[in-house]
């Protein structure tokens, strides 16, 4: 094999798309701290036991593991940051009301998470800790959707931007007092998420009445608001299920302008959400580009478990459905030691502008800017003319 061939879903980034994501980048983080979201920066790899704390089986076959040769003791890459950014707000920060935090740095997949992704995601997310009410996840969702529309999705009449809405405590409802393990819970969510009723059917056939009627239910509940009306007629009263479709309609009506769907029986991430969950889908996008919820125990194995609500996405992936943003505009000069035409390039420069130096012999060949104006000497003054 070639020494250049690189693994299985692990890519190089070349100019345009890099510049892409790293303006993307800028713009998301700016639009957090228009929120009012502190940035923090995580280590990409930690003691494993520190790094996998809490989050179940799923994180851990997404995680590398490595042995780290000063210590000897297991080390992990890191496959999501939320975990880490819980460690910061328990032990670091340590605050006794709300933390806005956000971060954007890259995670490593053992194996990519849906069909045709990179293991190596350019994370970013936000979060909010200290508050258990759904003025943090309306918060959240707003967020993310100006998140969306800072980089330029916007969706079209015909596609709109969709956010689809569930909650984690309507299958934890079901589950209740039901005698399973959990390999046999993880089955059953595996039926719901596959929208299998044939398959819960007999996984559920020894459990309780109002439990197997009501998973069976799930199955089919899902499109506009009216899913939430047809939930409440037909699943079992009970006071989390009850909360929970109260709670799903409020977020509803308070994102003006976006369209919003629901599906009762998405459980990705059930291992780690305690609540809402939402997803964001857009045109062109395979899945949904953007991933959230709430997750109030995950601060518990730090000794902390206080409420917690976030969001996430991949710049890597935004991207991909984006189109391609035109080379940056720049000013063509010629090489040379003269000391005023240094100078009038670094004026340029400070100024903002892009000056590519064109070398002897290579006039054609700048790829990633395009030169609309140069840089000519006039009247003995360098001067900027178009092109």
């Amino acid at each position: 094999m070639s020494a250049w061939v690189l693994p299985d879903h692990i890519a190089d980034v070349l100019p345009s798309e890099a510049r892409h994501i790293e303006e993307l980048r800028r713009q998301l983080l700016d639009t957090a701290r228009g929120y009012g979201y502190e940035l923090v920066m995580p280590p990409l790899l930690e003691h494993l036991e520190s790094l996998l704390s809490g989050t179940g089986e799923a994180l851990d076959l997404q995680t590398f593991k490595l042995v780290d040769q000063l210590s000897g003791r297991s080390m992990g890459l890191r496959a999501d940051t939320t975990p880490q950014v819980a460690r910061i707000d328990a032990h670091l920060l340590n605050r006794a009301g709300v933390a806005r935090l956000c971060y954007c740095g890259p995670v490593v997949h053992t194996r990519p998470d849906r069909p045709h992704a990179t293991r190596e995601p350019l994370q970013f997310g936000a979060e909010i800790y200290g508050h258990a009410g759904l003025e943090a996840d309306t918060e959240i969702l707003r967020l993310a959707l100006d998140c969306l529309r800072a980089a330029g999705v916007t969706g079209r009449a015909q596609a709109p931007v969709i956010v689809d809405l569930a909650d984690a405590r309507i299958v934890r409802s079901l589950f209740a007092g039901v005698p399973v393990d959990a390999a046999a819970i993880a089955r059953v969510h595996a039926a719901l998420a596959a929208k299998d009723a044939s398959t819960l059917r007999e996984l559920t056939a020894g459990f309780p009445a109002p439990s197997r009627d009501g998973l069976l239910a799930l199955v089919e509940l899902y499109g506009d608001a009216a899913v939430l009306d047809e939930a409440a007629r037909v699943l079992p009263e009970n006071v989390g299920i009850r909360a929970a479709l109260s709670d799903l309609k409020q977020l509803a009506a308070r994102l003006e302008g976006a369209r919003v769907s629901f599906d009762l029986a998405d459980l990705r991430g059930y291992a780690y959400y305690s609540g809402m969950r939402f997803g964001i889908y857009a045109d062109g996008a395979s899945d949904s580009l953007v991933r959230g919820g709430r997750y109030d125990e995950v601060g518990a194995v730090f000794g902390r478990n206080r409420p917690a609500v976030g969001f996430s996405l991949d710049l890597r992936e935004l991207v991909a459905v984006l189109p391609a943003r035109p080379l940056r505009a720049a000013i063509r000069a010629p090489w040379s030691d003269a000391e005023p035409l240094n100078r009038a390039i670094a004026a340029l420069r400070g100024e903002g502008e892009t000056v590519v130096c064109v070398m002897p012999g290579h006039d054609s060949e700048i790829d990633e800017f395009h030169c609309d104006r140069e840089l000519v000497l006039q009247d003995g003054q360098w001067r900027v003319q178009a092109i």
